[in-house]
């Protein structure tokens, strides 16, 4: 009798991603434009998902008007593919950094002028990659960030930021 010997299943997914960033800020409709990069390390498929471990980072290149936020950000992403379409959701968290412009910026009370902050962030949110090929995909991405300042009321600012990009799957 022939025995049946299973199909090799890679148990370790690695790719890199990059792309540019616009984001609202949440804070006097304040914009930014920034390059976001980060890798994921993905693991066998489990009930029809794909888990993976996520880290980026965002720098800001053009500050706009009010303030310039930076992270670096990691956590779990879920996904599962369609096809060439591989939508993900994702929970992040990190550390967080607000550049001020010009003079600061001010408390709620007035009585301090801020030229920076550095906080935790949560970072949940989603995209897709479409694959073009074995190693390349396109990236959309769409993040929801929570920073604490203390320039508001509530002591917490609501960043959105998008990302289109590219990404790179190491084949080995």
């Amino acid at each position: 009798m022939a025995q049946e010997i299973p199909t090799a299943q890679r148990t370790l997914r690695l790719s890199a991603f990059s792309g540019i960033t616009g984001s609202h800020i949440g804070l006097a409709s304040g914009r930014n434009l920034g390059i976001t990069a980060g890798a994921d390390a993905g693991f066998r498929q489990i009930l029809h998902v794909n888990p993976a471990i996520e880290v980026r980072g965002t720098h800001v290149i053009d500050k706009g008007s009010v303030a310039g936020e930076n992270n670096v950000l990691g956590g779990l992403r879920i996904g599962r593919a369609f096809g060439r379409l591989h939508p993900y959701g994702d929970i992040l968290a990190g550390f967080g950094q607000i550049y001020y412009n010009g003079n600061g910026y001010p408390t709620p009370d007035g009585s301090l002028i801020y030229k920076a902050s550095h906080s935790m962030v949560l970072s949940p949110g989603g995209g897709v990659d479409i694959a073009m090929g074995n190693r390349f995909s396109l990236k959309v991405d769409l993040q929801w960030q929570r920073y604490g300042t203390p320039v508001t009321e509530s002591g917490h600012m609501y960043t959105t930021a998008g990302t289109a990009g590219i990404v790179y799957h190491f084949n080995f």
